[in-house]
């Protein structure tokens, strides 16, 4: 098979059984798309598939990066897309799996603001204001020339907000202007499999997942990084899970109202996502809640996939 197959979803609705069976089925081998699962040492709150998970199947761009590292877009796509002529230059199937939608877009389709060069010194003077004045500062910069983008990125996420300026400064287009035509890219055919539940079964899952995490050690897991000097100020904290324990650890939050806060962030996540995922034309869609099995949910993959 000569195609790249792409499964994505939501948060917690069954992305990583899927795919791993699939690789097994297609002799492929995965190509993650979460943006915090590249992360080491971020293992249980980025739901990170173990060893055992993995069922010998071979995982590309998961673990790899030291959590003090700041990681874009452009360095994602650029590795990815090597692993995937790498895959295939074996003869094998890659398949990407992940939520991560600035991801899958960047494999998805030719995105010229990912291969925009860094301005160093544009972005330290950014971060200055930002230190100096507060990151809103910076979203009120974004919104008076981006407001679209500034619609879509919230004041926290600095990296994003201080990208979309740069993006803006090297170009003198908006970044809302790449996402309004994406040009399909040349690189390889795709198929995109999107898979869903129903709202209630997903959320249900998504609030399991989080009391699995506590249960696994999440707490511990983000005291030992906080320890190690990781903290809040660092790209590889704000990934949800991360940010809400460390507010914890703070003071910011009892336990109890951390862990609600935290299963709501990633139930309003999982929505986001969906409403990101509902744009591509080509997806074909599986509810996984009409499948009693794994195996059977991959061969209906298998049957969309011959087609």
């Amino acid at each position: 098979m000569d195609k790249v197959i792409f499964i994505v979803g939501p948060t917690a609705v069954g992305k990583t059984d899927v795919s791993i069976e699939l690789a097994k089925a297609l002799n492929g081998e995965i190509v993650s798309a979460d943006s915090v699962q590249i992360y080491k040492k971020l293992d249980i709150g980025s739901a990170k598939p173990t060893p055992e998970e993995m069922d010998g199947v071979p995982h590309h761009l998961l673990d790899f990066v030291d959590p003090e590292i700041s990681f874009s877009v452009s360095d994602y796509t650029h590795l990815a897309k090597e692993a995937i002529r790498e895959i295939r230059s074996r003869g094998k199937t890659p398949i990407v799996t992940g939520g991560t939608g600035l991801y899958v877009n960047a494999l998805l389709y030719d995105m010229d603001f990912g291969k925009t060069e860094s301005d160093d010194e544009y972005r330290q003077s950014l971060e200055k204001i930002a230190e100096e004045k507060g990151k809103e500062a910076l979203h009120q910069m974004l919104e008076a020339i981006d407001p679209e983008a500034a619609g879509k990125v919230h004041a926290n996420n600095l990296r994003r907000v201080i990208r979309a300026l740069e993006v803006n400064k090297r170009t003198g287009k908006p970044m809302s202007d790449f996402a309004s035509d994406p040009i399909p890219t040349a690189d390889y055919e795709t198929i995109i499999i999107g898979l869903t539940r129903s709202r209630l079964k997903l959320y249900g899952r998504i609030n399991q997942r989080v009391d699995i995490m506590f249960s696994s050690g999440l707490l511990e897991e983000v005291k030992k990084l906080k320890n190690d000097g990781i903290d809040g100020s660092y790209q590889s904290m704000q990934g949800i899970g991360y940010k809400e324990v460390l507010d914890y650890l703070e003071d910011k939050y009892d336990f109890d109202t951390m862990v609600t806060v935290l299963k709501q962030s990633s139930r309003r996540y999982a929505k986001r996502q969906m409403t990101w995922f509902r744009r591509y034309r080509d997806m074909e869609w599986i509810d996984l809640d009409k499948f009693t099995s794994v195996k059977d949910i991959t061969e209906e993959i298998l049957s969309k996939i011959k087609k």
